[in-house]
């Protein structure tokens, strides 16, 4: 969960916050489109570094903020590379094998995931879950949907703040001074965790039946910035990281310069 108030921390102090969850929406998922429809090289490189620009730049996540932010994705992406690159067989005994297709297959999807992270990160570092779901409802969402995942965020923050404070009252008893009492203290811990969330539920239902719930408990929405010319900026970006992957891996000395056989870079 240190990852998710990292990441929270992040959208809700950006600077991009007051705007337009669908201008930010078009560059995000653009470059995420892009990621995974171009070639890896050069397409999923530019739109990377476009990515982290972006993030560093006008996001203005920082490089640290930014570590503790990515470092569980990476770690997902290099047991799955790790994964494609390695074959293992059976013969006599356990053999892993690398060979140059799996090797380009991998640095294939390493390049692919990366920037797909990194775009997808764009638009979760500059936008709160929040102003997400409120996107999504003018989206035209069904309201149900939008609650249970509302609900589900919400209540995440509410069990790590019992979590936290379970494990606190238990230190403070000397409750992981031995591998037993850590045990002991962990059971305990998980058991009371599953009560209080139990508990928690049980009035937020209560709570919500009592306001008259249905579907949908609406509330104000401020008013955010809408930009042409940031939408028209973004719609350009896309056409020119699209037009020049196109042109360069369909040029004999892009496909060179790679080591990919003339038209057929990166697929």
């Amino acid at each position: 969960m240190a990852h998710g108030l990292t990441l929270d921390h992040a959208a809700w102090s950006s600077p991009w916050r007051p705007r337009s969850v669908r201008d930010k929406a078009v560059l995000c998922l653009g470059l995420l489109l892009a990621a995974v429809c171009l070639p890896p090289f050069p397409g999923g490189v530019a739109v990377a570094l476009v990515s982290l620009a972006v993030l560093l730049g006008p996001v203005r996540v920082g490089p640290a903020r930014l570590g503790r932010i990515l470092w569980a994705p990476l770690l997902s992406i290099l047991i799955g590379v790790a994964t494609v690159a390695v074959s293992v067989s059976w013969e006599a005994g356990p053999r892993f094998q690398v060979t140059p297709a799996s090797l380009a297959m991998a640095e294939a999807l390493a390049v692919r995931a990366l920037a797909a992270t990194l775009a997808t990160f764009t638009l979760a570092c500059s936008t709160p879950m929040v102003d997400l779901f409120a996107g999504l409802r003018k989206a035209h969402v069904p309201d149900p949907l939008i609650e249970i995942a509302s609900l589900v965020y919400r209540f995440s923050f509410g069990l790590l703040d019992s979590a936290g404070a379970i494990r606190q009252a238990q230190v403070a008893r000397l409750g992981y001074a031995t591998r037993t009492a850590a045990l002991r203290s962990a059971s305990m811990g998980v058991a009371g965790l599953f009560l209080r969330s139990w508990e928690r539920a049980r009035r937020l239902e209560a709570g919500l039946a009592g306001r008259g719930y249905e579907d949908a408990l609406r509330t104000l929405e401020p008013t955010r910035r809408r930009s042409t010319r940031f939408l028209i900026g973004s719609l350009m970006l896309l056409a020119v990281l699209v037009g020049g992957s196109l042109a360069w891996g369909s040029s004999a000395w892009g496909s060179a310069a790679w080591g990919f056989p003339a038209g057929g870079a990166g697929r």
